[in-house]
């Protein structure tokens, strides 16, 4: 039996696109400890994530002002 607050996200799950849909059930899977197989990456996603890593490692970060400008650009 499933709470009424879990009924509801999966009745506004169903009204999303299939492939928000399948990233949904994704993540419910990782949280309940049923996950499964890894996430593949594609070469574009593993590159960015060596950029990131490089820049970290050199300590090259945003500042605070760039941060603040991004989520007011954001409405955030």
């Amino acid at each position: 039996m499933m709470t009424k607050l879990l009924d509801q996200a999966f009745d506004a799950a169903r009204a999303l696109p299939p492939a928000e849909q399948d990233d949904i059930a994704r993540v419910l899977l990782r949280l309940a400890g049923d996950g499964g197989q890894e996430v593949a990456l594609s070469p574009e996603e593993r590159a960015a994530i060596d950029r990131s890593k490089a820049a970290a490692a050199r300590g090259a970060f945003a500042t605070d002002a760039q941060v603040a400008n991004l989520w007011k650009k954001h409405g955030l």
